[in-house]
């Protein structure tokens, strides 16, 4: 299947870079410190501002100096961050203007976890620094397609996460959806258009003449 869009955004944590394990265990840690459920509290705070989880799970605590602690154990352990199967090539293929990463991570966050992946780092990023809402809300995505020139609906979004799915989806772009995180079923009822196990069976190139991107999925 060949499917055309104008650019493509990418959501970071189980897209471009397989961050699960570290997310998991500082969330789960974090959880079981102030009485949570490890499991539960790490599966629903994925693919959100942690801040936004932290307000929820502690309505009345310091919220920023929490999310200062927690998000200072995130930069410091990398440790297994890699990039997803087949991303590295995709992304070479791509005009560099073309593609940028659509993250709840804080920008210092996703800058380490892009480093420790062997990534390139774009310039046009958009994380949870400029936002007032994050995902599900639409606000991420369609920030995501202004920062490259285009209207979201010209967009193909790449997410793992139902909340990533419905915020893509919410500003107008397709998704495609990873199975690197939740069963197919969820993301499939978040709108996900399309569902691969990675990027090995996906490639791109560019019309110069459209000023298009041919997007091969399998």
């Amino acid at each position: 299947m060949v499917v055309t869009a104008r650019a493509l955004l990418f959501d970071l944590d189980g897209v471009l870079v397989d961050s699960t394990p570290v997310i998991t265990r500082i969330w789960e840690k974090w959880a079981a410190e102030y009485g949570f459920p490890p499991e539960q509290t790490a599966r629903e705070a994925h693919g959100r501002p942690s801040l936004e989880s932290i307000r929820e799970l502690l309505p009345d605590a310091d919220h920023e100096a929490l999310n200062r602690d927690l998000e200072q154990r995130e930069i410091d352990d990398t440790d297994g961050v890699v990039p997803l199967p087949g991303i590295v090539a995709l992304l070479a293929s791509l005009p560099p203007e073309r593609w940028t990463v659509v993250t709840s991570c804080t920008l210092p966050l996703a800058e380490a976890r892009i480093r420790a992946a062997g990534l390139h780092i774009p310039p046009k990023m958009v994380t949870s620094s400029d936002i007032s809402n994050g995902k599900p809300h639409p606000e991420p995505y369609i920030k995501g397609a202004e920062a490259l020139g285009f209207p979201a609906t010209d967009c193909i979004a790449f997410e793992d996460a139902p909340a990533g799915i419905i915020s893509a989806k919410a500003a107008g772009s397709r998704v495609v959806a990873l199975r690197s995180t939740d069963s197919d079923d969820a993301l499939l009822a978040a709108g996900a258009d399309w569902l691969v196990d990675d990027f090995l069976a996906i490639s791109a190139s560019f019309d110069a003449t459209s000023g298009t991107l041919q997007l091969a999925l399998p």
